[in-house]
């Protein structure tokens, strides 16, 4: 095979593997498979929530995966929805790539007072990172187009 031809092969494999990251982050939070959760970042890993309440900042891994559970735990059922993937690579770094991709987190407190649902609408900023483990979530950026219900369900005002 060429050179060319192996580069593009290996840019949709790259391309495959990306997008692969990027759903299991919200599989992951419905499942509450939080070791298949922490497995997706870097450590540490950039975190800007700051849309949501959270401001940006750096955080270790384990600690970023703690948070994460504790808010998404107090919901009797979540549902994450990430469509619309488009990944763009770093033109001089091979192992550097940006996938956005569309927010649709939906999340359900049985008899919560002043109302049982939350949803929120928006986008992410994914920025992965190519390491021995393979590809890497290590920024993250939530943006927020619209919310809906009541995010006060289970007490907590960071979820996602």
């Amino acid at each position: 095979m060429s050179a060319d031809l192996n580069a593009r092969i290996q840019r949709l494999e790259d391309r495959n593997a990306i997008i692969d990251v990027v759903i299991k982050y919200a599989t992951s939070i419905d499942r509450a498979d939080w070791e298949g959760y922490a497995s997706i970042f870097t450590d540490p890993v950039h975190i800007d929530f700051s849309e949501a309440g959270l401001p940006a900042a750096d955080f270790p891994r384990d600690q970023f995966i703690g948070f994460a559970k504790q808010g998404l735990e107090a919901w009797d059922a979540r549902q994450h929805i990430s469509p619309n993937h488009v990944v763009e690579f770093d033109d001089h770094d091979p192992d550097r790539a940006v996938c956005r991709s569309y927010m649709y987190a939906q999340h359900y407190k049985k008899g919560a007072p002043g109302g049982e649902f939350y949803l929120m609408r928006g986008s992410y900023d994914n920025h992965l990172l190519r390491t021995g483990d393979g590809w890497k979530i290590h920024s993250l950026t939530q943006h927020i187009s619209w919310i809906e219900g009541n995010g006060q369900a289970t007490g907590d005002k960071h979820a996602s």
